[in-house]
């Protein structure tokens, strides 16, 4: 019997293309046409797997899944799926562990080069008809030789820091657990307690997973810590920053920039006051999309479906529940 896997996001022709060159026999996939709850029911109606990333999973469509084996996010973040409503169904949930880490790295380590010398500014600036030199000298800082602060330091932390190394920037971090010390030294990093490191850094780079423990974190005491003239890179999730707070951080001063690749609600509202403001660097959550990573990344997925087809493990980095 065919077994069938749904994208519960409208994909393009090429994704498709890569999608089913990498399928195994017996396999078959399809996505959903529209971003709605109702258009995510019905495409995971007939699926023995199901396939997420950015819309979220909900109770109904949950139920809406009665074949369903498992979820498996393209990608790390599980703040958007109803954990207990798969629990109660014995509905396996997955990740891609580590499968977009190089991507987000880099486009972590480009936005805080970008915001920090107002390459986007300038850009829209000269396009424009305009030759800002003065207004980018002004505005613009060096990365190297700052102090870098990461918040969580897990793969794509770690590949924001060896980055960063070449920078000759001073990496500070802080996670949960803090690392061995012969990691640590390995990668250059050192262990801060979360105030002390945002009052030392020039630079804080958010890449932490958005949990209890970090929704809403990084508010307005939190950035009146600080340095006045700092910047703030997030490619992490965006409700892990008060929004409103980062705006009021930016307006009043006290932040010179941020570069935001995540947002609390997506896509964001049209009148959203990051989307507005000449300090800020918005895309819109494409940090870990890069076409060249694509086929690792589908292959990764692909092998976790195949192993729960086959009753094998699923490595125990990628599983969830």
């Amino acid at each position: 019997m065919t077994q069938k896997i749904v994208m519960l996001q409208p994909i393009g022709a090429e994704q498709e293309a890569i999608i089913k060159s990498c399928l195994p026999d017996g396999f078959e996939v399809s996505a959903v046409k529209g971003r709605t709850p109702d258009d995510l029911k019905a495409g995971i109606a007939d699926a023995d797997y199901a396939v997420w990333w950015d819309l979220p999973v909900t109770a109904d469509i949950v139920a809406a899944a009665p074949r369903l084996k498992l979820f498996h996010k393209w990608g790390v973040g599980i703040d958007n799926i109803d954990m207990e409503a798969c629990r109660a169904r014995g509905i396996r949930i997955a990740r891609t562990t580590g499968s977009n880490s190089i991507p987000v790295a880099e486009a972590a380590v480009g936005l805080t080069i970008a915001i920090a010398r107002r390459i986007v500014q300038a850009h829209i600036a000269t396009t424009a008809g305009g030759w800002p030199k003065n207004e980018v000298w002004r505005k613009s800082v060096l990365v190297t030789g700052k102090t870098v602060g990461i918040l969580g330091l897990g793969s794509i932390g770690k590949g924001v820091a060896k980055r960063l190394r070449g920078f000759d920037c001073t990496i500070l971090y802080n996670k949960r657990t803090p690392l061995p010390e012969a990691e640590e030294a390995a990668l250059g990093v050192r262990y801060r307690p979360l105030d002390q490191m945002l009052a030392e850094c020039d630079i804080l780079v958010l890449t932490c997973p958005l949990t209890p423990e970090t929704a809403g974190l990084i508010n307005a005491e939190k950035l009146a810590l600080m340095k006045p003239g700092s910047l703030l890179v997030n490619v992490a999730r965006g409700g892990i920053v008060v929004e409103a707070d980062l705006v009021a951080a930016l307006n009043s001063g006290h932040l010179a920039g941020a570069a935001v690749d995540v947002f609390d609600v997506e896509p964001p509202p049209a009148d959203h006051p990051l989307l507005h403001m000449e300090s800020v660097i918005c895309t819109p959550h494409t940090a870990s999309t890069a076409y060249e990573n694509s086929r690792r990344s589908v292959s990764h997925w692909l092998g976790n479906i195949l192993r729960v087809h086959k009753g094998e493990e699923i490595p125990a980095q990628d599983l969830v529940l």
